[in-house]
């Protein structure tokens, strides 16, 4: 498939979404990028900005079996990944699926459950695979989780580990909506729930296919050193506790070729590192003194060392 058909593809998808969330083009090309790479999405915001509706909005824009599942403190890891019971009828164990056998899973408020609970999503978003009792089971694809939680209510959660934040590909903030858009979504939901007109325009083939042509877009050796250089310094900083690993940098990479493709580009350019490194790097690095939450000075590390850093000068088109 050739990057404009992908370009025109998730055009259809972002409109189809947009007839539900307004405003946020941004962060819905994001997530689409997410889905494309084959990684994740955390979604981080307060009540009411619109995650949970964003999520669903999208899972109904494919042709994929979908399921929810509210975190909260009791949930057991076996909700999530399939259970064993013994079936009297035929003598034998019989496995039944967890809430994860899907292709699109909203996990709503993830920082509720309890870290046994949390741990037992970590096999199936890197490996894409389930094992229980000894037993592996494959996950359906196109498989992605987009999870959601809460920043400023903190009572009674527990805040994921790092090796679970690891696993996301990309961490968004919504926001609030302008006051224009605020007006508009009031008149758009005022006589009906807009969720429940968006029809899928795209099928689980068309999807792999589309996450097939995203290997086309190509990016130059020069890119490669640089964002290379940019995470070193993270682990280098004095102010960082923990940097960027490896898995970071090549999440980083699969974003940067998705998001192009979306765009209609065939090759990478190192404006789109700039712009994605925020979302892709945040959620990975930890302050000295276990702090992970300043968001902002995070951010304010990595553009310092973006300034300190010389982006490389060239042809950036396949030669």
């Amino acid at each position: 498939m050739k990057i404009l058909k992908t370009k025109e593809v998730m055009e259809k998808i972002l409109k189809n979404i947009e007839t539900v969330i307004l405003g946020k083009t941004d962060e819905i090309k994001l997530i689409l990028s997410a889905f494309l790479s084959g990684g994740h999405v955390l979604l981080e915001d307060v009540p009411g900005t619109g995650k949970t509706v964003l999520a669903k909005a999208l899972s109904k824009s494919f042709d994929c079996d979908f399921s929810r599942v509210q975190f909260t403190p009791d949930l057991l890891p076996s909700e999530l990944t399939g259970i064993n019971f013994y079936n009297p009828k035929s003598g034998e164990f019989t496995f039944r699926e967890g809430s994860l056998f899907s292709n699109i899973v909203l996990a709503d408020e993830i920082n509720r459950a309890t870290p046994r609970t949390q741990s037992g999503l970590l096999e199936s978003m890197e490996e894409k695979q389930i094992t229980v009792d000894g037993t592996t089971y494959i996950l359906p694809v196109p498989y992605f989780v987009i999870a959601t939680q809460n920043p400023v209510e903190i009572q009674g959660t527990f805040p994921l580990p790092e090796a679970q934040l690891d696993r996301f590909l990309l961490q968004l903030n919504l926001g609030y909506p302008t006051r224009e858009e605020t007006v508009k979504i009031l008149q758009r939901f005022a006589e009906k729930q807009p969720l429940n007109d968006v029809t899928p325009v795209c099928d689980k083939q068309l999807m792999l296919d589309l996450q097939q042509s995203v290997n086309q877009v190509y990016i130059h050796d020069d890119i490669y050193t640089y964002i290379t250089e940019i995470a070193q310094k993270t682990r280098q900083h004095e102010a960082v506790e923990l940097g960027i690993s490896t898995r970071g940098i090549l999440a980083l990479a699969k974003m940067a070729r998705s998001y192009c493709a979306i765009n209609g580009q065939d090759f990478v350019t190192p404006k789109e590192m700039l712009y994605l490194i925020p979302y892709v790097f945040s959620h990975r690095m930890v302050l000295k003194g276990g702090i992970r939450s300043r968001q902002k000075a995070i951010v304010s590390i990595l553009e310092e060392i973006i300034e300190d850093t010389t982006a490389p000068v060239e042809e950036w088109k396949r030669k």
